[in-house]
Parts: structure tokens; sequence; C-alpha cells
């Protein structure tokens, strides 16, 4: 089993910035190829970013690409997500998840975060 919790969330103007982690304990972290997904109200979960166990291969929605990064830690057992220049429509709740690498399907991973919201006003 893998746990999963996000932080990080908040309210932020449009073209500011947020950092969401992910702390991970249970397995051993760098075995897990990594993902962030959102979800905004009445739509369905979507692919955001993916980053390889070892941190070497990222993979990046175009929608967040030259916006928003996905390192990873560890050491810290620790995924984060550092978001720049963000929009309103970047609005949702954002998780991580475990268990696979640039796959956009939900099904494919075996563990997820609580969520965390992050709402960008105009």
């Amino acid at each position: 089993q893998v746990q999963l919790v996000e932080s990080g969330g908040g309210l932020v103007q449009a073209g500011g910035s947020l950092r969401l982690s992910c702390a991970a304990s249970g397995r051993t972290f760098s075995n897990y190829d990594m993902s962030w997904f959102r979800q905004a109200p009445g739509k369905e979960r979507e692919f955001v970013a993916s980053i390889s166990g070892s941190g070497g291969r990222t993979s990046y929605a175009d929608y967040v690409k030259g916006r928003f990064t996905i390192p990873r830690d560890n050491a810290k057992n620790t995924l984060s997500l550092q978001m720049n220049s963000l929009k309103p429509e970047d609005t949702a709740v954002y998780y991580c998840a475990a268990g696979s690498y640039g796959v956009i399907s939900v099904w494919e991973y075996d563990y997820w975060g609580q969520g965390t919201q992050v709402t960008v006003s105009s």
C-alpha cells in the first residue's frame, strides 16, 4: 500500500503561482512513477503531468506545458507540482496518483490522494 497526502492548494489570482506537495508513505517511493491529475466541477478528472520513478523523465499535458513542472524528491518521499502563470481555467481539485507514467486513464493508477483545491481568480 502507498498512502498519498496532498497539500498546498489555495486561492490565487490569475498570473500567480502555487506549489502543491504530495507526501507519500508505505512502500519505496522511488519505485513508483507518479502523476498529477485535476478535476473541475462537472468535468472528468484529467491528466496534468507525470514523472518517472527516478525523476529522469517527465511528461505534461499541452494545456500546462511551459507553465507547470513536476519535481520529486525521493529522499523525502515527496512529489510536487510547481504551477506558474495560473489561469482561471486551472481551477480544480488536484490529485496525485501513483503507478503509471504518462497515462491519461485514471483506471491505470493504483493509488490516489484525497485532493487539494486550487482556485484561480480572474
